[in-house]
């Protein structure tokens, strides 16, 4: 897909493990999606799932057993491509006699630029992460929260066009995961592609447009964050007002769940629809009643209940 910033195809990859290499773990099966350009992208799945093989598969730091793929379109693990990637590992550690002044112009150094091309850039990034007056600080003493701001800081330094954030809010207290939101959401309005895993169910669900769960393996599900978390059973949340008696017999033939009274002649109800022809024939009657609709929403579940209930689900082996 040319609007595609990553996109793969049945990816696999299988370690070897025991006396001999005997032992296969299959850590992806059969792999495929698609990050869109522009775009926050989510990674989900449980422990083991393949989460952090895949971005290593991406990132060219670990081979493909089989399948294929790009990123920025280049293949896979190509030098060129990873040289506009933006990578901040879970678990990272700075040296612990840098400050964060000396962080940057090192890691600066790493993506081939200039001590001063760092310099340059150093005070907005770090302005930027909330660490402006803590360039002078050794890294050591920096909280886990502010280790992952200067993590994010040095993924920023050399311009990338994709970003790899895996963890980003890992340790970081609620103000600061606001923060790394607003930073997120800004960084994708000057056109960046943001690629992010992590366990914080919320923040994938309050940050990403797209997003994709993996388990054991394979992907179980793959769309917006909506399409995620659309209820299993379609159903449409209807706010009415009139007569409760004329409201109940013209939907007296839909599939309801109990009706709850706001006040005075305010009602709420749930309706079982599978389809457009189901909601128009609701409204249909509720007009002929001449019953006010004020409000009418198709019920979705939280990011958390739709993830539990996917890697639930019996995977095929």
């Amino acid at each position: 897909m040319p609007d595609s910033i990553i996109e793969v195809q049945d990816l696999h990859k299988t370690y070897r493990e025991g006396l001999l290499g005997r032992k296969q773990v299959n850590a992806l099966r059969g792999v495929s999606l698609a990050v869109p350009r522009g775009s926050i992208f989510g990674l989900l799945g449980p422990n083991g799932a393949g989460k952090t093989t895949l971005i290593k598969v991406l990132l060219g730091l670990v081979r493909r057993s089989s399948g294929g793929g790009t990123m920025l379109n280049r293949p896979l693990g190509d030098r060129d491509g990873r040289r506009r990637v933006g990578y901040l590992p879970e678990h990272h550690r700075f040296p612990r006699h840098l400050t964060g002044n000396s962080a940057m112009i090192y890691y600066g150094g790493l993506s081939g630029m200039s001590r001063r091309e760092v310099l340059t850039k150093r005070p907005d990034l770090l302005e930027r992460v909330g660490l402006a007056k803590w360039g002078n600080t050794p890294v050591h003493k920096y909280s886990k929260g502010m280790q992952q701001r200067l993590g994010i800081a040095q993924a920023l330094l050399h311009s990338p066009d994709l970003l790899i954030l895996d963890e980003p809010t890992d340790g970081v207290d609620p103000v600061g995961r606001a923060d790394v939101r607003r930073l997120l959401k800004d960084l994708q309005s000057e056109g960046k592609t943001i690629f992010l895993n992590s366990h914080q169910l919320q923040e994938i669900e309050l940050v990403c447009d797209q997003a994709a769960i993996l388990a054991k393996g394979r992907v179980q599900r793959h769309g917006t964050i909506e399409e995620i978390t659309q209820h299993p059973n379609a159903r449409i949340e209807f706010t009415l007002r009139g007569s409760l008696d004329e409201m109940q017999y013209a939907l007296t033939d839909e599939e309801t769940e109990p009706w709850e009274v706001e006040f005075g002649d305010v009602a709420r109800v749930v309706v079982a629809a599978e389809d457009q022809k189901t909601i128009n024939r609701c409204l249909d009657r509720l007009r002929q009643k001449q019953i006010d609709v004020i409000e009418m929403k198709r019920l979705r579940t939280s990011l958390e209940d739709a993830f539990l209930h996917i890697v639930s689900e019996d995977n095929p082996e």
